[in-house]
């Protein structure tokens, strides 16, 4: 579902800008990604160095209040209070109630359901712009956020104060760099495994270390459509079946496929989990390399008896197979997790707490491990997902940040 983009008073003339300029006016945003090993969060920081989760399914801009926040004065009826109350998470017993006189959002942790009734403000985020190759100089993005209590912070991690929500929503970030930046709806996102990854706001090119090796990544990217449903803030992909190296591939029933940047490893509905992983132990074939299971994961293996590659483990390889026939392939470096010094896993867990063949809940939720090294390209106005792996040679975070002003 096309969300309308935001104009409140204060981004009325900007918002018209945007209709008199071409979308490529301006550079593309920039803003590193960093992962927190505690949590398996990623954030990026949005006002000077405050670190914001990146929630892939959030609707809003939200964080704890500053001193200097200057509140956005929005009736009821106003079309961006309507945005921020376009969906209230079903953890939110809150919310719901009906707008009286100021407009209220009800901004929830993406990991614990909690949440919380809040104001609308007016802030600025601080990023870079870029050439998909360096920083090149600060820009300030104005924006619309909500001001949340400190108490729903909890389960995030410690240097965090917020969530940059990354749906297609009118308030979620992508739409409002767009409006406010003039840069087209889409992003880039390249989650890390260690180190520094990045978001661009606004399309490519996007270059990464060895830069003469590696190329724009952009233009190897493959394409499938995104799709989102009403009332519903998830990106759903039209995967048709998962193949694992050998056929057959196992086919996917009702349900769909999420991007979930908030949860950890892919989690696959029972009916789906157990065929994937029969596959994979057959197609493995390692037997004397199995050690006991290691919760959450079923498949474990002696690391130390299984060959190495530049790709991570010599497993067999997982793909997602679309409605057009392309493949979006995991190897074993997104497949595989060390659990300690001599133990790897199947990184793939069955989800919890649905049953199988339940067509309300997801067939398949693609979690943060199975997207780091990992180019996406979440095109909003064109409603494509691309996707292409990172070279072996290279990494999310090969990224030059040189010259970078955070």
């Amino acid at each position: 579902m096309k969300m309308p983009r935001p104009t409140p008073p204060l981004l009325l003339a900007i918002s018209l800008l945007v209709l008199a300029w071409p979308a490529s006016c301006a550079d593309p945003v920039l803003f590193p990604v960093s992962k927190d090993a505690a949590t398996s969060l990623y954030s990026i920081p949005v006002r000077d160095g405050a670190n914001h989760v990146v929630d892939l399914a959030g609707q809003l801009l939200w964080s704890t209040c500053a001193h200097d926040h200057l509140p956005a004065k929005l009736s009821c009826k106003d079309p961006v209070c309507k945005l921020a109350d376009a969906y209230r998470a079903p953890s939110c017993r809150i919310a719901g109630r009906p707008c009286k006189k100021k407009c209220t959002a009800y901004p929830y942790n993406p990991v614990t359901g909690k949440c919380a009734a809040a104001g609308l403000i007016h802030t600025r985020l601080v990023a870079n712009t870029t050439d998909g190759k360096n920083p090149l100089q600060q820009v300030s993005v104005r924006a619309v956020a909500a001001c949340a209590p400190r108490n729903i912070l909890a389960s995030l991690p410690k240097d965090v104060t917020g969530v940059a929500g990354l749906s297609a929503s009118g308030l979620a970030l992508p739409a409002q760099i767009a409006a406010n930046h003039r840069v087209a709806n889409k992003f880039l996102l390249c989650l890390p495994r260690r180190g520094e990854g990045v978001a661009v706001f606004g399309g490519g090119p996007l270059f990464l270390q060895p830069g003469e090796a590696v190329g724009d990544l952009t233009t190897v990217l493959a394409f499938t459509a995104l799709h989102t449903r009403k009332g519903n803030p998830l990106y759903y992909i039209p995967v048709q079946a998962i193949a694992v190296d050998q056929p057959p591939p196992v086919l996917l029933p009702a349900g769909g496929v999420v991007l979930c940047s908030r949860v950890a490893f892919t989690a696959l509905r029972p009916d789906v989990y157990r065929p994937v992983v029969d596959a994979f132990d057959r197609g493995l074939a390692r037997n004397d390399a199995k050690v006991d299971k290691v919760g959450p994961f079923e498949l474990c293996y002696n690391s130390t008896m299984l060959q190495n590659t530049r790709n991570g483990y010599a497993v067999p390889e997982i793909s997602f197979v679309f409605e057009d026939g392309k493949r979006w392939t995991f190897v074993g470096s997104n497949s595989m997790v060390h659990v300690d010094g001599q133990t790897a896993c199947f990184a793939f867990v069955e989800m919890k707490g649905v049953k199988a063949g339940d067509p309300n809940a997801a067939a398949v939720v693609v979690g943060g491990f199975q997207m780091e090294n990992h180019l996406l390209q979440f095109d909003l106005e064109k409603k494509q997902l691309g996707f292409a792996m990172v070279p072996s040679f290279s990494e999310c975070s090969n990224f030059d940040f040189t010259n970078s002003q955070y």
